[in-house]
């Protein structure tokens, strides 16, 4: 088993974690569960502790010396372990981390809420310096006298720190693809056209075709000239208030024409990447640990009535079918028109095999 581990500058405090990624189950979160070895001979009568703490970072930290706090913390729980307070009840993961520790190590447990966020980072600009914004969880075991006194001035040579991730994957029953219809007139016709989309499943894997079903019945007396398909990541960062954005991840054109009174069926297929999109600035993508390869973020996939509950960022996505229709006679583009038909997409990562 890898073994993550983390030793402050003056050398008293080594963290050790047995993973990284923690799963949300959407029900239940992976138990964080770790330990800390001590080396006592400078504490003093100091105390040591371990907090968990998931943030929202909305600036670089070589911000915070003009005085503002560009980080705020959505959820936050400390434990003292020394002299010990947490007695945890021991996990396997805790055992295998005692043996490799050695003498003078104890073990800590958290609990991860699962109204919390999943790591997201949103993707910085070509100039921006510093880390990215989103969420993070971080693990930090700290020296100091009292658990959380604000005016307590805990020297950086004191911490270790390992930052984590809150994961999901995709559940192991895929449903049923989601369909839209429309039907739309014009002006100078008598008759419609009607678009149908679907897809053949409700969640995709990153990387993964998308293939989208597509039926045209054009009974006006315009002609179909082109398809546009296009996917929008929407970013809802619930926090002070609901600030939500969108961006487009994923747009082509295909030159599929349909004439008057004319039909058309077809299956198209996408795929939207991350490598794509990297100039755009405030995309949300997994969150990375240090300078990994990541990807677009995943759907954020909530238990039933969760929205309300749930700080931070949520991401959803959603497929644009247009049709574009020509205007014909004198007026010509002045009765030009699109016909468009939207469909919910689910993006995730499969669950790795054990």
């Amino acid at each position: 088993m890898r073994v993550f581990k983390k030793t402050s500058k003056n050398g008293g405090l080594t963290l050790y974690l047995g993973k990284r990624d923690y799963v949300d189950h959407v029900n239940t979160v992976d138990q964080v569960d770790g330990v800390v070895k001590l080396d006592t001979s400078n504490f003093g009568d100091r105390k040591v502790f371990v907090q968990l703490a998931c943030a929202f970072r909305y600036g670089s930290d070589d911000l915070d010396v003009m005085g503002l706090c560009f980080r705020k913390d959505i959820w936050i729980k400390h434990v003292q372990i020394y002299p010990e307070d947490h007695k945890p009840t021991l996990t396997e993961m805790h055992n295998t981390l005692l043996k490799k520790a050695g003498d003078n190590s104890y073990p800590f447990s958290f609990e991860i809420p699962n109204n919390l966020p999943c790591s997201v980072s949103l993707q910085p600009g070509p100039d921006d310096k510093g880390k990215a914004c989103g969420v993070d969880f971080e693990v930090k075991t700290y020296l100091a006298n009292e658990r959380c006194n604000p005016d307590e001035n805990v020297d950086k040579k004191d911490t270790a720190r390992l930052i984590i991730r809150k994961i999901q994957y995709a559940p192991s029953q895929v449903g049923e693809g989601p369909k839209a219809d429309i039907c739309k007139s014009f002006m100078m016709s008598d008759k419609p056209v009607h678009l149908e989309v679907s897809m053949e499943k409700d969640l995709f894997f990153h990387g993964e075709s998308i293939n989208i079903k597509i039926k045209v019945n054009n009974e006006s007396n315009k002609t179909v000239k082109k398809f546009k398909i296009s996917v929008e990541q929407t970013t809802d960062i619930v926090l002070y208030s609901a600030d939500k954005y969108t961006k487009t991840v994923y747009c082509q054109e295909f030159g599929e024409t349909v004439e008057p009174s004319g039909t058309y069926e077809n299956t198209l297929a996408i795929t939207p990447m991350l490598a794509e999109n990297k100039e755009k600035r405030g995309l949300a993508l997994d969150g990375r640990l240090k300078d990994e390869d990541t990807n677009l973020a995943s759907t954020t996939m909530l238990k039933g009535g969760q929205e309300k509950d749930v700080l931070g960022i949520l991401v959803s996505y959603k497929i644009k079918v247009n049709l574009m229709v020509a205007g014909g006679g004198l007026l010509g583009g002045l009765t030009s028109s699109d016909v468009t038909a939207e469909l919910p997409l689910n993006l995730m990562h499969p669950k790795p095999t054990e």
